[in-house]
């Protein structure tokens, strides 16, 4: 009997091993002598779905339609409410209908799609750096070169217009922007996200701009104009991304939105079709008819991340410093000269019970010009749990023998 052969992706940063189970295998070493784990290393909502969502799901699961197949771009009632939601978030000026809408099992899978739409192996696709890891793993595994535009701490992490253009080649596909950003926290601000769409119009690009953490932005504000009936046509270049996940606080039931032209629709399909046939039915029968109900929830759930973020800064310890901050995450430099983010996370973990993912894992390791930065989740933790992090932090110096 021969043996299975079999092709490891090139991963991330040259491992095969994925991120946050990394981080767990780290963890996994912790024998509680400072207290509890303490896990600030994921993006997920810290709290649950608001009750009037949980009891409709629980309604749509036993239903017999949430047993059925749906539409492979989702139900019509909740992309029509999705619509009058985008109207809300971005305007009444919003130009965006149901039929330029495709949902998704969950927002990553709404950015594999794409990329399967949009490119082929050997194309290029420029990511702003640090990037979200899975964008760039899921580049890796098609054989897709990921362009890095570097973003800089004295810049508050945000990419520039004019480094991007001069990274544009013939086989690039497709730039993507995460804001509010992952790793980072920073908010592109709306002037420059319209650069950017100007930029991937004039150059007959892609502009992809995943706004999972938009329903975080505080004080609440519309995160940009670019759908506005009064701007220039955004269906020639723009796709918008979206996950509910976080806004609904039901990671685990995946859905994901893809906002962009019918004509994209039409092939998006084609290859939504082989990877989910259609997006998880229940959890989409339960939303369409609460969407404008769970708005006054949504706002409160920004204000509580706002307050935490706000005590996470005022306990950090003297010599972590925060370089960019905002939704879910913070971007914090680590006081400890010679150390890479890995090797603090991985001790922190292990001998402190306190769970991170360090910038290693959101970059080129030869890239970063000082590798000192760490994520931290602010949304998994309540007030104690951030008081006792940044506790930890304060102690571990010592512990390392790194005073």
């Amino acid at each position: 009997m021969t043996s299975l052969s079999f092709k490891l992706s090139r991963g991330v940063l040259g491992t095969t091993t994925p991120p946050i189970p990394l981080a767990y295998t780290w963890a996994g070493k912790y024998a509680s002598a400072h207290g509890p784990l303490l896990d600030m290393s994921q993006g997920v909502p810290g709290e649950p779905p608001q009750k009037s969502l949980q009891d409709a799901l629980a309604l749509a699961s036993s239903s017999v339609e949430g047993f059925r197949y749906c539409p492979s771009e989702g139900e019509l009632t909740l992309r029509q409410a999705m619509a009058d939601e985008m109207r809300v978030v971005y305007g009444e000026d919003t130009d965006v209908s149901a039929g330029d809408m495709s949902l998704t099992s969950g927002c990553n899978l709404a950015f594999v799609a794409t990329i399967m739409t949009l490119a082929d192996a050997g194309d290029e696709v420029i990511l702003p750096m640090p990037w979200y890891f899975n964008h760039q793993m899921t580049l890796s595994m098609l054989n897709i070169t990921t362009v890095p535009l570097k973003t800089r701490p004295e810049d508050g992490f945000t990419p520039s217009v004019s480094e991007c253009a001069a990274l544009i080649t013939p086989k690039t596909r497709a730039i993507v922007l995460v804001t509010p950003n992952n790793p980072t926290g920073a908010i592109y601000p709306p002037a420059l996200l319209a650069d950017f769409a100007q930029l991937a119009h004039d150059r007959g690009l892609a502009l992809i701009i995943d706004e999972t953490y938009r329903d975080f932005i505080t004080p609440a504000r519309a995160p940009h104009a670019l759908f506005a009936h009064s701007a220039p046509a955004w269906r020639p270049y723009l796709i918008h991304l979206f996950s509910f996940s976080k806004s609904y606080a039901v990671p685990g039931h995946r859905l994901g939105l893809v906002v962009a032209a019918p004509a994209f629709q039409t092939a998006l399909g084609m290859v939504l079709d082989s990877l989910q046939i259609c997006p998880p039915r229940p959890i989409q029968l339960a939303l369409a008819p609460l969407l404008a109900s769970l708005r006054p929830g949504l706002r409160d759930t920004a204000l509580g991340l706002q307050a935490r973020r706000a005590l996470f800064q005022s306990c950090l310890p003297q010599g972590w410093e925060v370089g960019s901050i905002g939704a879910y995450f913070a971007f914090v430099r680590h006081p400890f000269a010679g150390r890479g983010s890995k090797e603090v996370c991985e001790r922190l973990a292990g001998e402190m019970g306190v769970v991170l993912l360090p910038a290693a894992f959101f970059c080129d390791a030869d890239a970063l010009r000082e590798d000192r930065w760490i994520r931290f989740s602010v949304a998994n933790c309540g007030e104690q749990g951030i008081r006792s992090v940044c506790k930890r932090l304060g102690e571990c110096a010592a512990v390392f023998g790194w005073e």
